[in-house]
């Protein structure tokens, strides 16, 4: 059996699209950075849907090159392929949505690493390893670009797997056009006819736009076009038409373009026309290297399609297999649907980075309790920072560079203990709320989304909320209203969320008030990463809560306990209550572990090293017995 389903060859970019739409690429002011170029983003595309896919590019030996990489492991993409290219940079790509039908886009290619692939870097073991290879119309303008696809179609076909091409016209990477073209998507040359029309009888799925098939046909006729294709190879052909979805022609051209076989159409809102091929691409490969039948491929290449054109990026906006299936069964009452609620959350519930399922945390994101111990001690506070700094180191010390392993910090006084957490790949999540707040107010600025923005993308945002579902509606719907804001803000950002529910300290705390509280705040939308939540009494207790979650979002990631100061003593039997709960994955305590020595340091009594000693001693044996009651 085949290691891989398809290796795409060609184009790797990080892509900077504008944030605002509307907007000429003169006028933008922030742009968001993801993967591009069609073969990278194919790529990923059949990653998320299920399949085994492989690149074969370069890239820089630099962060941009590094980035790519990084992006390709969390998809799932084999690396075996992209070559580190050490003499040349990383391609680019700029691009607005001007509006509808216009989006200046600008490719940054001078002598960049993608575009200096050869036959070297074409690996026969490799190539072998696949059913499939995916070929694609750009680099065949450079020869030796080309004579690398050539040497990975002769390997393929020798091997009994099949050759893919995508068109993939860009006039001004052929040298037909400026800098400034890069948006155009047709210029005739007979050179560039000729030079495509060579591979064609290799090829078992040809695949483009209209323009696109005008080009490799040599004619501005589509139907002429395709006979053209036709008379040259016996692959299925799969016109691609836009809003009007796509015709696929396994035979014979008929005497009308839509006398083939036609999939589903999904009617929608375009917001983007960039990267919705390559998406539509993936579909139709997940259909046709699983033997579908062309119908389906054409169908789940149509809803594909749809999801990228409605979204703003190219690689990040692909469906995920579930979310694809999703949108089959269920659908949605938008034409633009990157406003569909349910769907983003399936979206962004399947793409979001991979973590450990067991998360252990010490939490001193603490700044009221520790800013008392100071001032108690006469001690100036700008030493809480320091204080932070040994927890990272104590941390670490237990951590070992293990996965699953994290911190609570805040901007407050934890600034250089997140630089410090960061370098032990530690996961952090930092608070946003005002401490103590009841309602619910965030600390230093109202306007979260501004603030997220600075946020790098691997930190979660914490929020803690005193909630009681039997407080006085008006109460619960502020402070519900305010997570909402926060839950919203954070998608839109593309950050986690934490959300910590404190409900004993204002009124009893029943086998069935921590699950009440959560079904009301999951009926205003908010759908947390992670739950942080205080102790249960009874094994009962804790089933009700996973009934809520299991309910309500059976992507959530789980729930961490928090200590509320509790003695060893208590947070083992806690532990052992816990135990069983498939959504109790870990804990996140904090004034258990470093409390006294806090005390102890700040007042003088305790070394560095024996501070961090002490704290590690602590958080070490509360892992221990973590481990010990979850084995």
């Amino acid at each position: 059996m085949a290691e891989l389903d398809i290796i795409t060859i060609g184009r790797s970019s990080v892509d900077l699209y504008g944030q605002q739409i509307g907007s000429r690429l003169e006028d933008i002011g922030s742009f968001a950075k993801s993967v591009g170029g069609c073969p990278s983003n194919i790529a990923i595309g059949t990653a998320r849907l299920g399949l085994r896919s492989g690149l074969i590019t370069r890239v820089g030996d630099e962060p941009m090159g590094r980035y790519i990489k990084e992006q390709m492991v969390r998809e799932g993409v084999s690396l075996k392929g992209i070559v580190t290219d050490k003499e040349r940079l990383t391609s680019l790509v700029l691009l607005s949505v001007e509006n509808d039908k216009t989006f200046p886009l600008i490719f940054y290619r001078d002598n960049c690493a993608d575009s200096a692939l050869s036959e070297a870097d074409i690996d026969p073991d490799f190539m072998r390893s696949s059913r499939a290879v995916l070929v694609t119309g750009t680099h065949f303008a450079r020869p030796h670009n080309r004579t690398a696809q050539e040497k990975a179609i002769g390997i393929a076909k020798a091997n009994g797997g099949k050759v893919v091409f995508d068109i993939d016209y860009r006039p001004n990477l052929w040298g037909l056009a400026g800098h400034g073209a890069g948006e155009a998507r047709y210029i005739k040359s007979n050179k560039v006819s000729q030079s495509l029309q060579a591979i064609l009888a290799d090829c078992d799925l040809i695949v483009g736009t209209e323009e696109e098939v005008h080009i490799a046909g040599g004619a501005e006729d589509t139907l002429t076009a395709l006979r053209k294709i036709r008379s040259l190879s016996k692959a299925t052909i799969v016109l691609k038409r836009g809003p009007m979805g796509c015709v696929v022609y396994p035979d014979a051209i008929p005497d009308r373009i839509e006398d083939g076989i036609v999939g589903k159409g999904f009617p929608i809102e375009v917001y983007n026309v960039l990267g919705a091929g390559d998406a539509f691409m993936s579909g139709f490969l997940r259909g046709w290297l699983t033997g579908e039948d062309h119908a389906t491929s054409a169908t789940w290449a149509n809803a594909c399609g749809a999801f990228a054109v409605s979204r703003l990026l190219c690689s990040p906006e692909i469906p995920t297999w579930e979310e694809l299936q999703y949108f089959l069964k269920v659908g949605s009452p938008y034409r633009a649907l990157r406003k569909d609620a349910a769907i983003n959350h399936v979206h962004w519930a399947t793409t979001r980075r991979p973590q450990a399922k067991t998360l252990l945390a010490l939490a001193i994101d603490h700044r009221k309790q520790l800013e008392e111990i100071a001032d108690k001690l006469n001690v100036p506070r700008d030493r809480i920072a320091d204080f932070k700094r040994l927890a990272v180191k104590a941390t670490a010390q237990v951590a070992q560079g293990a996965a699953g392993f994290g911190m609570l910090l805040d901007d407050t006084y934890g600034r250089d203990a997140m630089f410090d957490a960061a370098k032990h790949n530690l996961w952090i999540a930092r608070p946003l709320e005002e401490p103590g707040s009841r309602p619910l107010r965030f600390e230093f600025t109202q306007d979260v989304g501004a603030r997220l923005v600075e946020w790098p993308v691997t930190h979660t945002i914490k929020c803690l909320a005193f909630y009681h579902p039997d407080d006085d509606k008006a109460l619960k719907d502020e402070q519900a209203q305010k997570l909402l804001t926060l839950f919203e803000a954070a998608r839109r950002v593309g950050r986690e969320l934490l959300v910590e529910i404190i409900c004993g300290k204002n009124g009893p705390l029943e086998d069935d008030t921590v699950a009440r509280a959560m079904e009301e705040l999951y009926a205003q939308g908010i759908r947390p990463d992670w739950w942080k939540l205080e102790p249960q009494a009874t094994a009962q207790a804790w089933a009700t809560i996973g009934a809520v979650i299991k309910r309500n979002d059976p992507y959530c990631r789980g729930i961490v306990l928090l200590g509320l100061e509790a003695p060893e003593d208590a947070l083992a039997r806690a532990f052992a209550v816990a135990a069983g709960q498939p959504e109790v994955r870990g804990f996140a305590i904090g004034r258990t572990i470093f409390n006294d020595v806090a005390k102890d340091w700040l007042g003088g009594q305790k070394s560095d090293d024996q501070a961090v000693a002490a704290m590690a001693g602590r958080f070490g044996k509360l892992v221990d017995l973590w481990k010990r009651t979850h084995s």
